[in-house]
Order: structure tokens, then sequence, then C-alpha cells
């Protein structure tokens, strides 16, 4: 059963964005104009955000457990409503699409009940069916990015709970980034046999994306003073609650780049690949919460970082989630509507980034 939530088809609010830089050494690309028009407004709190092959886009709603239909025109048709019953920052979280989508139509995702958090997949309009169950569950501390790798298998991240010691704790599904197989066993190439954990010691894992060799990196909340970027080897440990950010010596891995809490809160990240805005390919766009922009990251052929730009600072909010659309444009799911924000009439929103100059389809 479907209702529909209209709103207007064309919403102009476009602006002309110059983009302005600051920059860890060495010096940023010069400036960039962007066009920043909305594709929907009116949402609640929205988490997740996968693309259907025909060009549709899944959306989750954190609170209201609504699975979400946007088109690029901005009709949005709720499509069904998974039994998420979380508090806080529980609820329904991250949303994916089968890679084998067109022959088997799965979507899969993550989502908060009163005992756990767990991983579902399911037809649209079927009952979900739990491929994994039992992660840790708490008001605070839940991760629930999923994503499929180029490898065909599902990655999972997952935060501690407020169970600090859980994240070094490697029979614990707590504070890891996770591996499975579509239909939710354990790969036999997975770094602990038996075992779904990946790679371990994170303390909120809010992002996974990967670059155009296959390298997945992950984007997760610090505490009180650092938000890491981290490159993920199998079987890596990242230090929580041990160490935050660069500390720890060789005892554990190091953040490819770390961010004051106040200037990031690091969430959802794409790597970008033959889109819309060749000036930045290869690039990683990063959500910020707390900070309240999105960070574009540039790397060198080492994979070292070149560049940190800021961009839409302030003008939006919280910024939940970025994800590439089919068309090469970037999707911004903005979260002000959260409990943490100051939304206004509009919000939540999806924000669509193009260049100014881009000749595709505007919509």
């Amino acid at each position: 059963m479907c209702y529909h939530r209209s709103i207007a088809t064309a919403i102009v609010a476009t602006i002309l964005l110059i983009v302005t830089s600051a920059c860890s050494s060495p010096a940023a690309k010069p400036s960039l104009q962007l066009k920043v028009s909305v594709v929907a407004r009116g949402l609640e709190a929205p988490w997740g955000l996968a693309f259907l092959p025909d060009g549709r886009a899944l959306v989750s709603e954190r609170d209201s457990g609504k699975l979400l239909v946007v088109t690029s025109s901005g009709h949005i048709e709720e499509v069904q409503r998974i039994p998420a019953r979380g508090s806080g920052e529980g609820g329904l979280l991250g949303v994916a699409r089968s890679p084998n989508y067109a022959t088997d139509g799965f979507v899969y995702a993550y989502f908060s009940t009163p005992e756990d958090n767990r991983v579902v997949r399911f037809r649209l309009g079927e009952e979900p069916q739990p491929i994994l169950t039992g992660i840790p569950v708490s008001s605070v501390h839940n991760g629930g990015r999923i994503a499929f790798g180029p490898d065909g298998m599902l990655y999972i991240g997952t935060g501690d709970a407020t169970n600090r010691g859980a994240a070094q704790d490697r029979n614990s599904l707590a504070g890891k980034i996770l591996r499975l197989m579509p239909d939710g066993g354990v790969p036999t190439d997975n770094p602990f046999p038996n075992n779904p954990v990946y790679s371990y010691g994170h303390r909120n894992v809010q992002g996974l994306t990967w670059d155009a060799k296959g390298q997945l990196y992950a984007t997760e909340f610090g505490q009180n003073a650092f938000d890491e970027v981290n490159r993920i080897v199998a079987g890596g440990n990242y230090g929580w609650p041990e160490v935050e950010g660069n500390a720890g010596g060789d005892h554990y891995i190091k953040p490819v780049t770390v961010f004051s809490t106040a200037e990031a809160s690091t969430s959802g990240a794409v790597f970008l690949h033959g889109g819309a805005i060749p000036q930045w390919e290869g690039n990683l766009l990063i959500a910020g919460l707390r900070g309240e922009r999105l960070w574009r990251l540039s790397f060198d052929s080492t994979g070292a970082i070149t560049a940190r730009e800021q961009l839409l600072q302030g003008q939006y909010g919280r910024l939940r989630h970025v994800v590439q659309a089919p068309d090469g444009s970037v999707w911004v799911l903005t979260s002000n509507r959260d409990g943490r924000g100051t939304p206004s009439p509009d919000d939540d929103r999806i924000l669509r980034l193009v260049t100014d100059d881009y000749r595709g389809a505007d919509r």
C-alpha cells in the first residue's frame, strides 16, 4: 500500500555557489562554480539513499520508518514502512540495492529494534527477511551505513552502542565494519574464519565508499577531539577505544585524515567517478552534520591527500549523506529534523549539485 506526497515538480530554488577553499597544505585547486538545486523538500530526517537502475532514488527516513522513492523531478512516493523502533540515533538507517537488482529485485536495509540493530533484505512491498541480527543497539552510536562493494559483497558499518570495549572484541558485532555475502553468509575470504568482521576498533562508522581502484574508505564519528577518514584493510584494527585520531604509534592503523568534531561530524561519503563535475574526478566528498558543510578531499597517485575544501558551509544546515546519481550529479541529504538541527520550513531537503556549465539533463 502506497501513498503519494506531492511537492512542486520543479523546485527552482537554484543558487550559483562560488566555492571557497579552506585547505590544508598544499594549496587547494581553484574555486569552482556550482549550481545547487532542490530536488525534494519536506522529508523527515532522511538517512540513507540508494539509486535504482531506472534513476529513481530509494530514501529512508530514520524516525518514521518510511522507505520512499524520489524521482529527479521531485515526486515522492512512500513504497514501504520498515518496522524500525529505535530511539535517539536509532531507527531506519542505511539502505542499499542489490548489485543484481535487475534480476533479483532485492533491497537491503539496516534498522533498529528494541533488542538489536539488524540488516534485512526484501523486494519492494514484501516482508523484510533478516540476514543479520544481534548488532548491539543503543540510543547513540548505532552505525548503520550499508553498501555493496565492487566485489559484490555487502559491507555494514556499526557503532560501539556505548560499549567502548566491544569495538576491540572480534566476537562482537559492535564497532566494526562487517562483510557478508548477499544472502547473509560469511565469505570464506574474510580475514577471520567464519566471522563477518572485516575491520574493528571503530567508534561509530557512518560512511562507506570505494575509490576507482576498489579501495574501501570509511568515515566515523570521533568522541570529543577528532572525526576520522580511514582507509580500510581486511583485518585492520583502527584503535578505538584505546586511541582517537592519529594517536597510538604503530599499534593501530592511523586515519588518512582527521577533522575537529566541530567542523565535521563526518557522515556519508562518496568518491566521484565519471560524473557531472569532471574537475573533481576521483575526489572524495563527505557530508558533515555538526560542521554543516560538505568536505571535498583530493588525492595524488600515492593516496596522499593534496587538498581539503569546504563546500555549502552553513547554507543548508546539517548534512547527512552524499551520493553520486546515475546522471553524474551529486545528491546531498540534509538532516535538520533529526533533533539536533534548526529546521527551516523546507526541511529536510535533497540537494542536487552540478557545475554551472553542466549541459546534461537538468532533471
